[in-house]
């Protein structure tokens, strides 16, 4: 394409095993373009299996925000979306075009809402009063402040519970305070599958990453002394995993457990994406099943 773009960040989103990766590479490669992960969990190092980065997908198409700090370190989306800043204007600085990919709805909504959101300081105060409550309490005290909560995880981790609590309170009475953001003008593509097609697709994907050995990565995390603790905070695989290697789970209930967690989180990222739509962020849905590059390039076309 010579024409210049009348857009100046690409979006490929779509549910976990839609295809985005491959989708925003053949994408990257022909508009020049440099791919920015919107994953809350491919910026760990080693965690390669369980986070599924598909590394070899991405040929010589330059990638950010990948293999970035070591297991066991926390990551927030107040510093995903200042590292996406940074990516975005130094990308952007060299003539070529940010493309992001992920699934990670709430990273997404941080990119495509268009304000810079600020580091939230530890309230004390706040803490020891929250600290005398139980884990219910707090998880019906966050979905008040924020009903359309999607990390989950959030709910079930009481360390995570309050710092979500202080978060939302925060953001609550400092609203509007965010730092300039860049000027974006964004065009989104999403990857859409028939629900039976994805939990095939799912399901037959989970089966190959166990057999590439999901599980000695779990194993190799531990020996080098990443918690029990944070290995759960890193999701599902490495939730449900761990169990099995903490003899909670035998080797079927781990598949069987596992395989329906995916399938019910594919389809809380699909709610999310119908939000995201009724909030006004255009999504232009390309059929994963069919020819997506195809319907990619025509809607780019459509741009000119």
């Amino acid at each position: 394409m010579t024409t210049p773009l009348t857009f100046n960040l690409l979006t490929i989103l779509g549910p976990t095993a839609s295809g985005k990766t491959r989708l925003a590479v053949a994408l990257a490669a022909e508009l020049g373009g440099e791919i920015i992960s919107a994953d809350s969990r491919q910026v760990f190092r080693r965690m390669d299996i369980g986070t599924g980065k598909d590394l070899h997908e991405y040929g010589t198409v330059p990638y950010h925000l990948i293999d970035i700090l070591e297991p066991g370190a926390e990551f927030s989306v107040f510093a995903f979306q200042s590292l996406f800043v940074t990516a975005f204007e130094e990308i952007t600085a060299r003539g070529h075009l940010p493309v992001v990919c992920g699934g990670t709805g709430l990273y997404l909504d941080a990119v495509l809402r268009g304000y810079r959101m600020v580091q939230v300081p530890e309230d004390p105060a706040l803490r020891r009063e929250l600290e005398k409550r139980g884990i219910e309490d707090l998880a019906a005290m966050l979905l008040a402040l924020r009903p359309d909560q999607h990390n989950n995880t959030d709910l079930l981790d009481r360390a995570r519970t309050i710092r979500a609590i202080e978060i939302a309170r925060h953001e609550k009475r400092h609203s509007g305070e965010g730092e300039s953001f860049p000027a974006i003008r964004p065009l989104v593509i999403g990857i859409r599958w028939e629900r039976a097609e994805l939990r095939c697709r799912i399901t037959e994907r989970l089966r190959q990453r166990l057999n590439e050995g999901m599980i000695e990565e779990v194993q190799r995390l531990r020996g080098e002394g990443v918690a029990w603790e944070r290995l759960d905070y890193y999701g599902l695989e490495y939730r449900f995993v761990g169990a099995f290697l903490r003899g909670e789970l035998t080797a079927n209930d781990l598949f069987q457990k596992l395989n329906s967690a995916i399938h019910d989180f594919a389809k809380r990222q699909e709610t999310w994406f119908r939000r995201m739509e009724k909030k006004g962020v255009a999504i232009n849905w390309v059929n994963g099943a069919g020819d997506p590059l195809a319907e990619a390039r025509e809607i780019l076309n459509a741009q000119q």
